[in-house]
């Protein structure tokens, strides 16, 4: 990252001029991540000018670094220079920009350059082409939904085969994408076997539909099953660690679960940023040939939601984006919900087999919180929430109703309180909120559950003892493509950082003694850890 420096650092000083977003950039963007991120912070904040300077001097550097090309023509556009875009444009093509980055969505930065060439050729050649997914979500025992974003709205057909050339199909769906939704529409296949593998087929605007991935279906509610999930966060956009999204797909999990920093905007205030990181994302092959075979489900963390550490308290409409930003996200995935009608977020439940999982949204409704002095006196008000009033109360009907051999409670931030040392932004800063989850589990007879989080940029199996019932076990993982690190922790049964990991949790319920076995895998495939807990040390005495 050393050849970026002095480009960077030009970045670096023009951002003391913008708008607040940009001053957090500037001590960042010496990550490959953060780079293009600050430079469109110019852009946005009436800066382009400085930001073509400062990405023509970076492409004198790194002259095929495709996201520069494309994010001069980004500045070029927005300073209307239409022939001098368009040329950056072919610059990025050229040196392998996808082409969805160029016409799908809906605020690329390039619209005024729908009536050039390369513009008209690349949505004439791909216009009828999925430019992000198909993208897997929501599987159950009869069915899949199939996420995809179109170049413009188009209707979408999906057909469904037991057969690898799509002959013969057993289920087909048709949707129309729509501008008020990103170009994405979401597609559920249903009438299919139990447990049977299936080949799946995209076609648009009347084309016939071309394999696209597979899928398996699952056992029905209740039946135990043999699970295959892998799991984790920190997935910061990096060329050279984009293929953890290869190394996770040989791992062959049934489900993906990303909980959290999935996408880095750190721009609650700029739309540009947040679609601008996503589509970003959802353009790589590596991580568009993973899902489209194995369904996601996902919730989000600071990173994607807010900004580093934040906590903007628990009203809906206040500040004003974070339904905006929550909208976003929802175009974005492919989850069974976001939250409910009255309290919206990214929370969640699912169930497979006999295994359920609970997601939590611990940013939306989080209090705010100041350190307090060591000689002040004990605060009598009310101790802060994470998770806010109605989701709080959602979880402890869903467990309370929970009839399952494992409930997996997983949260964007780790539950042990030493996960990181003495901030408050994990569970360590909610003691009174976690507590009280526990001590429900405890007066419920609650049995089975595990824990999982992601936020550290690291690897970790961690045993949270109690009193009075068995030790809860927490899996956290959240190094997927991140550059950045954090150090090992000692307290924990097993802590690894020395490069690019994920978890990979295998369930069992059709033993007698139902297992789940937590590896821990790093970005070359090599398995660094392993532990076995049985499910009847999950109970209560």
């Amino acid at each position: 990252m050393l050849k970026y420096k002095s480009v960077v650092l030009i970045l670096a000083l023009a951002l003391l001029s913008t708008f607040a977003y940009a001053l957090q950039v500037k001590i960042k963007n010496k990550q490959y991540k953060r780079t293009h991120q600050a430079a469109l912070a110019l852009i946005t904040g009436k800066k382009a000018a400085e930001a073509a300077r400062s990405l023509t001097a970076l492409l004198e550097k790194t002259p095929k670094d495709a996201e520069t090309h494309y994010m001069l023509a980004v500045a070029q556009a927005k300073l209307g220079k239409v022939e001098k875009a368009a040329a950056a444009l072919q610059g990025a093509v050229d040196n392998g920009l996808p082409p969805g980055r160029i016409i799908g969505g809906t605020r690329t930065g390039l619209e005024v350059l729908a009536e050039t060439k390369i513009y008209k050729k690349l949505l004439a050649d791909h216009g009828n082409t999925a430019v992000h997914g198909p993208m897997l979500g929501c599987i159950s025992h009869d069915g899949v939904k199939v996420w995809v974003r179109t170049a413009r709205e188009a209707d979408i057909e999906v057909i469904v085969s037991e057969k690898s050339d799509l002959s013969d199909p057993v289920a087909s769906v048709k949707e129309r994408s729509k501008k008020a939704d990103d170009f994405t529409a979401v597609l559920r296949v249903s009438g299919l076997e139990k447990n049977r593998p299936y080949h799946y087929g995209l076609g648009i605007n009347g084309a016939n539909p071309e394999k696209a991935g597979t899928f398996r279906t699952i056992e029905p509610l209740s039946n135990g099953l043999s699970l295959r999930l892998a799991f984790g966060g920190g997935a910061g956009y990096t060329p050279q660690h984009e293929r953890m999204w290869n190394t996770i797909s040989d791992s062959k999990p049934d489900i993906l679960l990303l909980l959290g920093d999935n996408i880095y905007s750190d721009a609650p205030q700029s739309p540009e940023m947040q679609h601008y990181c996503y589509y970003r994302r959802q353009s790589r092959p590596e991580f568009r040939k993973l899902t489209a075979s194995t369904p996601v489900y996902t919730i989000w963390d600071d990173h994607d939601f807010g900004v580093n550490d934040c906590a903007y308290g628990p009203r809906i409409d206040s500040p004003a984006w974070k339904k905006p930003v929550w909208k976003v996200f929802s175009n974005n995935w492919v989850n069974p919900g976001y939250g409910t009608n009255k309290a919206p977020g990214c929370y969640y439940d699912f169930q497979l087999g006999d295994i359920h999982f609970i997601m939590l949204d611990g940013r939306f409704y989080r209090d705010k919180q100041t350190r307090k002095k060591k000689k002040e006196p004990a605060a009598k008000k009310k101790a802060p929430s994470m998770l806010g009033k109605q989701q709080t109360k959602w979880l402890l009907e869903t467990l309370r109703g929970s009839k399952a051999t494992f409930r997996v409670l997983c949260s964007p931030v780790p539950w042990v309180f030493e996960a990181k040392g003495d901030s408050l932004d994990t569970w360590n800063g909610f003691k009174e909120e976690r507590n009280g989850i526990f001590a429900f589990l405890e007066k419920e007879k609650i049995e089975g559950v595990i824990l999982m989080s992601a936020d550290r940029h690291r690897s970790d199996l961690w045993k949270i003892k109690r009193e009075n019932a068995y030790p809860l076990w927490e899996f956290n993982s959240s190094r997927l493509t991140n550059i950045h690190v954090h150090s090992t922790m000692k307290a924990a049964e097993f802590s690894y950082n020395a490069k690019q990991s994920f978890g990979l949790v295998s369930f069992d319920t059709t033993l007698d003694d139902p297992a789940v076995t937590y590896a821990i895998l790093n970005i070359d495939g090599k398995e660094v850890f392993s532990r076995t807990l049985k499910r009847s040390a999950m109970a209560h005495k």
